[in-house]
């Protein structure tokens, strides 16, 4: 199933796609993709809802809906870096014995198309394109990375859009390089993990105004997203909706060389394998 949330920002209503082009309406059903849905076994209580509505045709049409991001805005977005092999090499840094743990601002989560606003002060704004988590369940103490399997409602592709100039050079956590305004775009929708044959089989890429600067797979996962999940829940309360950023291949602006940065009037264009893609526009600061 692939669940979404379309209309104006902060008026978003919850449906399910059925093809690129249509959509079935779940607004009449549940309130939104959010907790509450999450946490009450929504996914499974919509299932039949929206085949039989499929079938009896009442579909309505995607073209020129704005697409929100999938999920309503979450308790946490959780990050991991430095996850992928080939990412952590570019980066001239060792491989991680253990998952790299940062967050970024609930409040950073925009839809796939939204624009993308380089903060002020910024020197360096950079892309990560990334295989997010979507926690299905509230979650702690998991005994094994086999029973984070329930646990996981679905995958979205996401933008992990960062400043590395904040992240490095600031002082202090990576936060602050990650939680400017409009800094993780995510969709265009939750893909349960049944319409997905392998998870670490997956191509990934993102491309800046037409040139392919990330060409990648989720293969090369350091940590794969069922040891993710249950590494987190020894230290941690995950709950339903909860957003866990996988880590991103090589390709960001800063393994370039020289590096290349985001310019005000770039456009970002990513996506994953069976997951949807994104294209951002980008923005001056305010």
């Amino acid at each position: 199933m692939y669940l979404m949330r379309i209309g104006a920002p902060g008026a978003e209503k919850p449906v399910a796609r059925i093809d690129d082009q249509t959509y079935v309406d779940l607004s009449d059903v549940v309130s939104d993709f959010d907790e509450a849905f999450f946490g009450d076994g929504g996914i499974d209580r919509v299932r039949p809802v929206v085949a039989e509505r499929a079938a009896a045709g009442q579909v309505s049409l995607l073209a020129g809906e704005r697409i929100g991001a999938p999920i309503a805005r979450p308790h946490q977005i959780l990050c991991i870096g430095l996850n992928f092999r080939d990412h952590a090499a570019e980066t001239g840094q060792a491989v991680p014995e253990e998952p790299i743990l940062f967050t970024k601002s609930p409040n950073t989560l925009v839809g796939p198309n939204d624009d993308v606003r380089i903060p002020r002060g910024s020197t360096k704004p950079d892309w990560e394109v990334e295989l997010g988590i979507v926690i299905g369940r509230r979650t702690s103490y998991l005994d094994s990375a086999e029973q984070a399997r329930d646990a996981i409602a679905g995958y979205v592709v996401v933008n992990d859009v960062s400043e590395r100039a904040f992240q490095m050079e600031r002082g202090g956590q990576w936060a602050k390089g990650k939680s400017a305004e409009t800094f993780n775009p995510a969709g265009p929708w939750l893909v349960t993990p049944d319409e997905i044959d392998d998870v670490l089989a997956l191509d990934m890429w993102l491309d800046v105004n037409g040139v392919r600067r990330q060409d990648g797979s989720s293969k090369t996962m350091i940590f794969d997203p069922h040891y993710i999940v249950h590494y987190l829940s020894q230290f941690l309360v995950l709950e339903p909706g909860d957003l866990i950023n996988t880590g991103t291949p090589p390709g960001v602006g800063m393994g370039h060389t020289p590096p290349v940065w985001l310019q005000p009037g770039d456009v970002m264009e990513l996506g994953i394998e069976g997951l949807g893609t994104q294209r951002q526009n980008v923005l001056g600061p305010r």
